[in-house]
């Protein structure tokens, strides 16, 4: 990982820090032990002045005002109006909507706190904390989202209320590559769901509100409004489960530490979002990202029916060819651009069924050419299901070979 990306972790008290500068995206798990987490790649960013608005207008009533009128050479009486922006309204929505966002505390395993005592004995201790959304009540129990990154590596979940109450949290199920996870509680303690909307349906300039617990539970429910800043955005990020690429609206909506698992609402109250990274640089406001609803819905549904996410298994390991030693490259086609080498290989996999070796290096995958690990994973988690057949461009050595993969789940 490069020196110039910091992972953020959930907040902390002990973390009142002004992040080093350098152009990096912060993931607010707040748990110091989260390492890897959906920590991104540079991110490049185009290149000229950023600005902190704080623009505020007003303007004094007027009395009636009599205009000539240029053209017909008349008197017009002209009366000053005012637009109601129906601010009532939207406070409405976000004082029903917040009821659902709470708070998510990711406990871990901790000492007594005496550095001198025999006691050997732990207890959980809290390591950071985030936030969540309700998302349906069913068979007496309520269903949270929220972001894999805060609730990783918890001994205990525990989920605050809107009414100030904490209750205990079951992990039902999480996926590190799409960053969500589902917790349940108790239905009876918990208000209602939210609705989620249609994400397709966003525009750069549509209005959005994030909710969240920024720097903690002390500042619960927080709101901030802004604007979808662009959308179909793609953000490289590592996770414990390798590289990937997350998909994600921009917004201009004030994202901090703590908002991570947060809803994105639209104007009538639909989450279209689920707020988890923001980029972070000296000088630079207001670029926040949040996972879209229609994919996050289908994740979702699938943690709660099976409590993992299925995928298409080649059972390889990888490792880009830019990452490797000369050394593993000597046999390699001089002029190969683009690639990953297969590290090893699971004997009962359908790879080694297939007869892929270590050392062999994949450069397509139904002849569309992978540069990285990256491109191979998405091509295999969004273009193909379990148990299709895909071919594998492959060279061993400096000869190239197509291999038949039957793929496993």
């Amino acid at each position: 990982m490069e020196n110039n990306i910091h992972e953020e972790e959930n907040y902390t008290q002990q973390q009142r820090q002004k992040p080093k500068n350098g152009r990096s995206i912060w993931i607010y798990s707040g748990v110091s032990s989260i390492v890897g987490s959906l920590v991104t790649s540079t991110v490049f960013l185009a290149g000229g002045n950023y600005f902190h608005d704080t623009h505020a207008a007003s303007t004094a009533a007027q009395p009636k005002t009599a205009v000539q009128s240029s053209s017909q050479n008349s008197k017009l009486n002209v009366q000053n109006t005012s637009y109601n922006k129906g601010s009532s309204n939207i406070a409405d929505m976000v004082e029903k909507s917040s009821k659902a966002v709470v708070g998510v505390v990711n406990l871990q395993a901790g000492n007594n706190g005496d550095l001198f005592s025999q006691d050997t004995t732990s207890q959980n201790v809290e390591a950071g904390s985030g936030s969540g959304v309700i998302y349906k009540k069913e068979n007496g129990s309520a269903y949270i989202v929220t972001n894999n990154h805060v609730i990783e590596d918890a001994k205990e979940v525990q989920v605050a209320l809107s009414n100030g109450v904490k209750t205990k949290a079951e992990i039902v199920g999480a996926d590190p590559l799409s960053d969500l996870a589902v917790l349940k509680i108790d239905g009876s303690k918990a208000p209602d769901a939210l609705s989620f909307g249609d994400s397709d349906s966003l525009r750069a300039g549509d209005q959005v509100i994030a909710i969240g617990n920024p720097l903690g539970l002390d500042l619960s429910r927080t709101v901030t409004e802004g604007i979808v800043s662009a959308v179909g955005r793609t953000v490289p990020v590592s996770t414990s489960q390798g590289e990937w690429e997350l998909n994600v609206i921009q917004t201009d909506a004030a994202i901090n530490p703590g908002n991570s698992g947060g809803a994105l609402i639209n104007s009538n109250g639909e989450v279209i979002g689920i707020n988890s990274m923001k980029i972070s640089e000296s000088g630079v406001e207001g670029l926040g990202f949040a996972l879209p609803s229609n994919d996050v819905l289908p994740i979702v549904n699938q943690l709660i029916k099976e409590g993992k996410v299925k995928r298409p298994y080649i059972g390889v390991s990888l490792s880009n060819l830019d990452e490797l030693p000369q050394y593993y490259l000597q046999n390699a086609p001089k002029n190969l651009k683009g690639g990953v080498m297969v590290t090893g290989v699971d004997p009962k996999s359908a790879a080694a069924r297939s007869g892929i070796l270590e050392q062999d290096i994949i450069v397509s995958i139904n002849g569309k050419k992978v540069a990285n690990s990256s491109e191979l994973r998405k091509y295999l988690y969004t273009k193909v299901g379990s148990n299709d057949k895909v071919t594998l461009g492959v060279y061993r050595g400096d000869i190239k070979k197509t291999v038949t993969v039957q793929l496993g789940n």
